[in-house]
């Protein structure tokens, strides 16, 4: 896509990116692994070679400021230490750690990820930036000319100010010691003293420069106390020496574990910085304790020292430049003439670019030139058995299918939910609705006698209840005195199906008799010292139900009781406000007591059994439970046919709307549709078993209730009613000309994970679907930190559809639209409402309370984590509290106590106590929205000890924060089992434990599991040890039966390698990540969800929305992937609605300062991606020219131009995108995609069946029509058929892989060393032939977008472009007009009109932005366009030190071998990227063998027959390794 970056090949399979060929699946997910486990320990032959770490530069780049000579460094380094020097000084041994050091840290730059570095954090992520790495990538921009300081700062300050702009936290550190390190080269010290003053006086970005060195104590105690997340730094210095300077820093930030990115290496777009990441590991901190003494005499003696001794020659700094920068700008001020009025500029008039034409149209479905049929993207996917299939085979197997989605669905919402649809029987209004107030006044007779005789059958059924209790009310008083828990179980069960609320009161009073009599038993115990509270918990819990549900029932003998019972457990204070007691003397009833205030009992110990504030009236629209205010505003939207967004917490119950809508569609008739959008495949399966379980309807024959349509398969697309599909998929619908009369069928369309519009990749098609749909949507989801914003760009949108609807009506000119509603006249439909509401929920069914797991000894501490540890002081100041850092209410009374703990004389300390507080005092029932406001006091008080006392808030906070134990990363691995055994000990199971490292790994972790728990049963059983103890499980056998047991594992058949999940799952153990087949995790999440399995390990795959409710998650480790939105996705799966009193998160090896991120970052705003590309824009005249209603494609055409999030209240931003689209029409027009009239022609089918990989599939086709596959494949015949040479398929490989494999090493990788002669680690060079045709293309993109760019200068705002952007020291002064400077610097002005005038100064002219290599650097900043938009593809890549990126032969080395193993160590994947790039580049090929097949005339054509053998041999390998 034209969004995407520059590397989006390679993205596309880091952290949250998205494959073609399955864009909406997980497939990315496990990408989010780090390297795999065994890239910790690579043994040098891995290793560059010593020569190989030398890069070519760029060729044909442009001086850099500062040329250095490599050989005169050379030089200067041996005369400076010679051999003798350092023996005579001891230092040899320090060399040899610096050359051990370097190799460590090649080994874990190569290995380092592009990902996108800012994530989710915005405002609580902090970073550093290692000054002079910063100095000496900017001082070597191969676009900075040598002697032009101006443009220096700029460079430097547009590399922070795009971070600053991005809501990046982050500080700059320049160590003195590192001053040493320029003295060969004084221009770069002087430039190095006026950057720092620079920044320090005329920008606010914070830098430090008092630390001598990385290893100064001073500097320890600096990241204790900031501690963050990365570091950017260089690699490589200017010579060896201060190579060797930046890698102790490197190997000392990584000891700390803090993560680092690489310089040079940095890429940028509309929304997001790149980079490459390397994460810390345990290898770096056993290396740096070895070695620390010998790196710390390194650092001073072979560095630094030597450097110190010659001094002698002087250099002038420029110290005037303190506060020169303002000064200098008269003398080097220079203006440029306006941009004078273009062609173009003064013909494009009209707003709504009417560039569609109603003349010859192109026929989609039938190739150009011939008349063979030609498929679209909808045809193309795989069609599994539909509604419509007349084979009888094929009809048993969606029999089966149906079944297993009825299975599906029973795990997740039971079997008592399902309805049976009528059409045309309306849904039962609301209870207060004018219908039901209608009905009161109009009974009959009839009615009257109704009632009547229910009365009677009432009173037969109390008297019928009566005597139940009778018979079981001594066997349930006997078993709690026997075993509370059973005894107490016993009586929930008795009153849950209990119909008699008579009955039920009289349960409860004797239940809570029985626990008191329990109670002074228990106290009466010799051994009571420690009392069970749990006993009292309980008491205290039917007290409560008495008191809110039986209110009117109690009369004044269950008062005195119940106060007699809170008198002696000691809250007399409510014993007296229930039923005041009469003074005198009393017995010593003090050894009952908790010894505990009531307020303070019920807030520490029944938090999660606290009543909420709930609605008692049932909703007729909502069977199954009574639905809260918003909820019901949700069910009024969809009565209304409104739109809304919905943003409440994951298991608020926001789905309920979702199914509430379709069960509506369902009943107005058969041909309305319903489309759920889902994210991923997983999600898919699950709605449509939900739906399957959900309704049943009787439609005519042909038709169905539930259709599923994504990339790898589809059955019953276009005759369903409900149709679950991802947004790729809906956007070929929408998009295509021969569906838009199935797609006026549509009447709701739900969005579920609509936070998903701000992702990497993809994102803009979530936009697209939002701006074309007519219909009413529902958008959902829990993660939206602006849904205000997103709100009124949606209503915006609304009210353009009104507009064309009033238009089209007004006009007549659609037909269409007229027959259709003439069809609905008989029908209860009711007109689309253009309302948006936004309904926005913010509170947390249950609450979650973090622990932190540490080593010590051997033994497990689980220390609680309380919210505000992850608060600093200047946070509160500046952001306040995080909206959803909540605390439970036990959570507050700790925080209370720390309070008067840390101040003792605090002056609300009586106030503020919990049986003081005002909402507390003598309530017999405190409820949850009563701990709230104590919650809101305490946060209030908060901020005002801040106000007056920060420091009492910062020993607080400290107070908070939990004590942890460092320990080794392999102890931890090795301990983690007894882990999991601890939280079975502890009743916290069942548990998702969230992994980010791959997928091979995860399944090792279940053998260590399952290993522990055989081995701990063996111990205890060593007579029995030939056999393992069928107790040796996690298996609870009451929950599923085995008949269900074995129907659900025998869909593990044929799937590969199901060996390794059958045996962990039949202890109860599973595992879930992306690169498993969705048979597997359908079987992992159904058994989970059933209760059999109660530990699964999982990566992201999990995150979205996937219903597999659990009492703990846990993460083990930290990764770069676990940003804010991934952990709030993850660690709402803990404590769900109806399923767990209060969830658990654990963090089992994370750093103490990533979870105070984690927990005081907000979560993403939603911003605009660009949102047009080139492809995109052939895919909107396709629709344009071939829709049977050409004013309805004209809307949605115009629809995606003039309303994109991007331009939402960007007036400029949205002419300029309107440029993009005309240059763009410009481009497919001069290369024979259109005709002049806009009309689809030659090749366009292709292109946009590969839609996915622009620009390569431009290319592709330049290849084709200059015969270059033709000519490369010359076949020979072998048994009478075409067969094709090894050399030939790898030369196509090569070919292929360039175009849509591009996934880079970083830069440090030029050369790898090869284990196996015939693997293949870096990726040749296109064939010089197809390079031509490569160069021939980026020819004509540069030049017709580089127009566009001279085009669009005009918007740029010239006041900002002749400011520095961080510091804003203007440049434009009248006076500087006539500057002789200027002029001497500035000669040929009016070819420098439209690039960035402090680029001028570095010779770069407007000629150059048809060069992308220096569009970046060039480009007037103000007008919001990136390399990355311009559809380029760039056969080398250099970085910003002009190094060339090798790109990783993957695909080549995989087609040589069939490994996938190999492609772990030799190429550097781990197995979940391995699998998911090859998978993906399987399928592309095999979409261009279907395309070249419906294109060509002759089925024997040697490229068609070529690429046919070339899908079967990758097919062949892929599903070899998938057997295995």
């Amino acid at each position: 896509m034209a969004s995407a970056p520059t590397s989006q090949y390679q993205k596309s399979s880091s952290s949250d990116s998205e494959s073609e060929s399955e864009i909406e699946s997980d497939s990315s997910e496990d990408s989010e692994s780090t390297k795999s486990l065994s890239s910790f320990d690579q043994s040098e032959e891995d290793c560059l070679s010593s020569e190989s770490r030398i890069e070519d530069p760029a060729p044909e780049q442009l001086q850099h400021e500062f040329e250095i000579n490599d050989e005169k460094v050379l030089e200067i380094e041996t005369t400076d230490i010679s051999s003798c020097d350092l023996q005579r000084s001891g230092l040899t041994e320090c060399e040899n750690v610096l050359k051990e050091l370097s190799l460590l840290i090649w080994d874990t730059t190569s290995n380092s990820v592009f990902i996108s570095l800012l994530k989710d954090f915005v405002e609580s992520e902090f970073f550093l930036i290692d000054g002079d790495s910063l100095l000496i990538t900017c001082a070597l921009n191969v676009n900075l000319k040598k002697g032009q300081t101006l443009h220096f700062f700029y460079i430097v300050e547009q590399f922070l100010h795009d971070f600053i702009q991005k809501e990046a936290k982050f500080l700059i550190v320049f160590f003195k010691d590192a001053e040493n390190l320029y003295f060969n080269f004084p221009e770069l010290l002087a430039l190095r003293s006026a950057l720092i003053q620079h920044l320090e006086y005329n920008t606010d970005v914070t830098i430090h420069t008092e630390f001598s060195n990385c290893l100064s104590s001073e500097w320890e105690l600096f990241l204790k106390e900031c501690s963050p997340y990365f570091l950017i730094v260089s690699e490589t210095g200017l010579t060896a020496r201060q190579t060797h300077f930046l890698n102790i820093f490197i190997i000392h930030a990584l000891q700390k574990k803090i993560n680092i990115v690489l310089s040079s290496r940095l890429e940028t777009d509309t929304l997001r910085t790149y980079g490459y990441h390397a994460s810390s590991c345990y290898s770096h901190i056993k290396f740096f304790k070895m070695h620390e003494k010998q790196l710390q005499h390194a650092l001073h003696a072979y560095i630094i020292d030597y450097f110190q001794k010659s001094q002698e020659t002087g250099v002038v700094l420029y110290s005037h430049l303190k506060l020169s920068l303002e000064d200098m700008q008269k003398e080097r001020k220079y203006r440029y003439k306006k941009l004078s009025e273009l062609y173009m500029l003064q013909v494009f008039d009209d707003p709504d670019v009417a560039f569609f034409s109603k003349k010859r149209e192109f026929d989609e479905l039938t190739h150009w030139h011939s008349s063979r049929p030609l498929s679209d993207d909808f045809e193309r996917t795989k069609c599994n058995s539909d509604a419509k299939c007349k084979d009888a085979k094929e009809r048993r197997n969606i029999q089966k299918l149906h079944h297993f989605y009825h299975v599906i669905g029973k795990s997740m919402i039971g079997s008592k939910r399902s309805v049976s649809i009528v059409r045309d029987r309306a849904l039962p209004p609301p209870a207060n609705s004018s219908v039901s107030k209608k009905s009161k006044f109009q009974k009959k007779k009839a009615e009257k006698f109704i009632e009547e005789n229910q009365k009677r059958q009432l009173a037969k059924l109390e008297k019928k209840e009566e005597e139940r209790w009778k018979n079981l009310s001594l066997a349930i008083e006997r078993g709690i005195k026997e075993n509370p828990n059973f005894g107490i179980k016993r009586l929930e069960d008795f009153l849950q199906i209990c119909p008699v609320k008579s009955v039920k009161f009289t349960a409860e009073m004797a239940g809570l008799g029985a626990i008191f009599k329990l109670w002074m038993e228990h106290c009466k115990k010799p051994d009571a010292e420690s009392k069970d509270i749990s006993i009292v918990i309980q008491m205290m819990k039917r007290i409560h139900i008495i008191h809110e549900k039986y209110s009117e029932l109690l009369q004044n003998v269950h008062r005195q009781k119940i106060a007699k019972y809170l008198k002696y457990i000691g809250f007399n204070n409510l014993a007296d406000s229930l039923c005041p007691q009469e003074s005198g003397t009393e017995k010593d009833i003090s050894e009952y007591s908790v010894h505990m205030g009531a307020a303070r009992f019920q807030l520490t110990h029944m938090g999660p059994y606290l009543f909420r504030e709930e609605r008692s009236d049932p909703d007729p629209r909502v069977l199954h439970f009574i639905p809260d205010t918003w909820q019901r505003e949700l069910l009024d939207v969809v009565d209304n046919n409104e739109s809304a967004v919905i943003v409440a917490p994951t298991s608020s119950g926001k789905t309920h709307a979702s199914y509430y809508c379709m069960e509506k569609i369902l009943r107005e008739s058969n041909e309305g549709v319903v489309v759920y959008v889902s994210p991923t495949k997983a999600l898919v399966n699950q709605v449509v078993g939900t739906v399957h379980n959900l309704f049943t309807k009787t439609l005519p024959k042909g038709l169905v209730v539930c259709g599923v349509f994504t990339r790898d398969y589809r059955h019953d697309t276009m005759n369903c009613q409900i149709l679950v599909t991802v947004p790729q998929c809906l956007e070929i619908l929408l998009l295509s000309p021969h569906y838009q009369k199935w797609v006026k069928r549509i009447r709701y369309v739900i969005f579920d994970e609509v936070h998903c519009l701000g992702g990497e990749i993809g994102a803009e098609v979530w936009e697209h679907l939002l701006v074309m749909i007519r219909c009413p949507f529902l958008a959902l989801s829990a993660t939206i930190s602006n849904p205000k914003h997103l709100t009124e760009w949606l209503v915006l949108v609304k009210k353009y559809w009104q507009q064309v609807e009033s238009k089209m009506e007004n006009s007549g000119a659609s037909q269409n639209a007229v027959e259709c509603s003439k069809k609905q006249q008989c029908k209860r439909t009711e007109n689309p409402s253009y309302r948006v509401r936004l309904v926005w929920y913010k509170e947390r069914y249950n609450d979650l309370e973090k622990y932190v797991c540490s080593l010590k000894d051997k033994n497990f501490v689980i220390e609680h984590y309380h919210p505000c540890a992850a608060l600093t002081v200047n946070h509160i100041q500046k952001y306040g509290f995080p909206v959803d850092l909540g605390f439970s209410p036990r959570e507050s009374i700790l925080l209370y106590d720390a309070m008067v703990h840390i101040w003792p004389e605090w002056s609300r300390r009586q106030e503020l106590d919990p049986e003081e507080f005002n909402c507390f005092k003598n309530k017999v029932v405190i409820r949850r929205t009563d701990a709230k406001k104590y919650e809101e006091e305490l946060k209030r008080e908060m901020i005002c000890w801040i106000q007056l006392d920060p420091d009492k808030v910062n020993e607080l906070l400290k107070y908070l924060k939990p004590q942890t134990f460092d320990s080794a990363e392999s102890e931890k691995r090795i301990m983690f089992p007894y882990f999991v055994e601890k939280l079975k000990g502890m009743e916290r199971l069942p548990a998702i434990f969230f992994s980010f490292i791959n997928s091979d790994s995860g399944a090792r972790i279940q053998r260590l599991i399952l290993w522990e728990s055989e081995i701990k049963e063996i111990k205890e059983n060593l007579k029995k040890y030939n056999e393992v103890s069928p107790d040796c499980t996690y298996i609870d056998h009451t929950v599923v039966d085995n008949q269900t047991l074995k129907k659900i594992l025998h869909r593990l058949k044929g799937t590969r390698q199901c060996y390794k999940l059958y045996a962990p799952l039949q202890r109860g153990i599973g595992y879930h990540h992306a690169s498993m087949e969705y048979k597997q995790r359908q079987v992992v999440e159904m058994l989970f969800r059933l209760g059999h399995v109660k530990v699964v390990t999982a990566t992201s795959s999990l995150a979205l929305g996937i219903n597999m409710p659990c009492k703990s998650v846990v993460f083990m480790e930290d990764s770069v992937y676990l940003d804010a939105l991934h952990f709030r996705q993850m660690s709402g799966r803990a404590g769900r609605h109806g399923e767990d009193l209060i969830g658990n998160v654990f963090f089992y090896d994370v750093p103490l300062p990533k979870i105070e991120r984690l927990l005081r970052s907000n979560v993403p705003k939603l911003k605009g991606q660009f949102p047009i590309s080139l492809t995109l824009v052939l895919r909107l005249m396709l629709l344009a020219a071939k829709a049977d209603d050409k004013e309805d494609a004209k809307a949605k055409v115009l629809s995606l131009l003039q309303y994109s999030l991007m331009s939402f209240k960007q007036p400029k931003i949205k002419c300029m995108l309107k440029f993009y689209f005309i240059y763009s029409l410009q481009f497919l027009v001069t290369e024979g995609y259109l005709d002049q009239e806009c009309v689809p022609m030659g090749y366009s089918g292709l292109v946009s069946h590969l839609h996915y990989h622009e620009p390569a599939n431009f290319v592709l086709v330049r290849f084709l029509e200059k015969g270059l596959f033709h000519k490369l494949c010359t076949p020979v015949i072998i048994d009478g058929q075409k067969r094709f040479s090894e050399d030939t398929m790898e030369t196509l490989v090569v070919v292929l892989a360039n175009l849509f494999g591009r996934r880079y090493f970083p830069p440090c990788v030029k050369k790898l060393k090869k284990k196996n002669p015939q693997s293949v680690a870096i990726l040749d060079n296109l064939p010089k032939d197809f390079a031509i045709v490569v160069k021939e293309y980026n020819d004509r993109i540069q030049n017709n977008f580089g127009s566009f760019l001279l085009t669009i200068s005009k918007l740029a705002d010239m006041r900002k472009e002749y400011q520095l952007p961080l510091s804003e020291i203007d440049f434009s002064v009248e006076k500087c007009e006539d500057s002789e400077l200027v002029s001497h610097l500035m000669p040929g002005v009016e070819s420098r009109t439209a690039i960035s005038p402090f680029a001028c100064l570095s010779n770069i002219t407007d000629q150059d932005l048809f060069d992308t290599d220096v569009l970046n650097d060039a480009v007037l900043r103000t007008v919001n366009v990136y390399r990355e938009n311009i559809p380029f593809l760039k056969l080398n890549k250099y970085d910003m030190r002009g190094k060339k990126c090798s790109l990783n032969a993957y695909a080549l080395n995989f087609y040589k071998h069939g490994s996938l193993l190999k492609l772990t160590s030799e190429n550097r994947l781990n197995m979940g990227d391995a699998f998911n790039l090859i998978r993906d580049f399987v399928l592309t090929i095999q979409s261009i063998r279907i395309s070249l097949s419906e294109l060509c005339d002759d089925k024997d054509d040697n490229v068609v027959l070529a690429f046919k053998q070339l899908s079967d041999a990758f097919n062949a390998k892929l599903k070899k390794k998938g057997r295995q």
